[in-house]
């Protein structure tokens, strides 16, 4: 959840610490940002929460002590758990699936343009997910081979009303809540409340993991 000023706080995650600097320079200067601390590994980022509120974590994958993958689901089991956007060298990069499902709402690589990444913390900060559509294809692709994915997943969604289920696969489809709303005919309002009843009904964190079961069930 954004600051009640309108200013999205961010914990930069990574052990490099060039790396952690050219975040914080570039993301401190961005309008609407405002970088209130760093971690060199995913055991310190616990207590540089406790420290430091955030409402995003840009989290890298690839760390010596504690990687990105479990920083990222000890993140999301906080209360009032800040979103994480996980940082990843390559796009083949085998983890960032895992990171998905750990409640990453979406992943950048760390050679994107500074605009890109100041754009995807303050979307995320709205609750939209940030996700490549070629990479997340392959990814998705990649997902639905797992044994057992494609059963869970329809079993999982089987749960949804009609109407939920329409807006899970709306999530699916890479679907804003405005085009959420355009599509179905609702307001954003009703939109809004559908969402919370999926995630509560389907035991997920994000949309992106909603994205992923739908993907996971052949419906998109």
């Amino acid at each position: 959840m954004a600051a009640m000023s309108g200013t999205v706080r961010v914990l930069v995650v990574d052990d490099d610490a060039l790396v952690r600097a050219g975040l914080s320079l570039m993301l401190d200067g961005a309008d609407g940002i405002v970088v209130v601390g760093e971690a060199d590994d995913g055991d310190a980022v616990p207590a540089a929460l406790d420290a430091h509120p955030a409402d995003v974590v840009l989290m890298d994958i690839r760390m010596p002590r504690v990687n990105g993958i479990t920083a990222t689901r000890r993140v999301r089991a906080r209360p009032s758990a800040p979103e994480v956007i996980v940082l990843t060298t390559f796009d083949s990069d085998e983890n960032v699936l895992h990171a998905l499902r750990a409640g990453a709402s979406g992943f950048l690589l760390k050679d994107s343009l500074p605009a890109r990444i100041a754009e995807a913390v303050r979307a995320v900060a709205a609750g939209e997910p940030i996700l490549s559509p070629g990479i997340t294809r392959r990814l998705m692709e990649r997902a639905a081979t797992e044994a057992g994915a494609h059963e869970r997943a329809r079993a999982a969604l089987a749960e949804l009303s009609a109407r939920e289920h329409e807006v899970a696969v709306a999530i699916g489809q890479g679907r804003t809540n405005a085009e959420i709303a355009a599509h179905l005919h609702l307001s954003i309002a009703t939109v809004k409340a559908h969402i919370t009843r999926v995630l509560t009904k389907l035991g997920v964190g994000n949309r992106t993991q909603v994205a992923l079961l739908v993907h996971d069930a052949g419906l998109c």
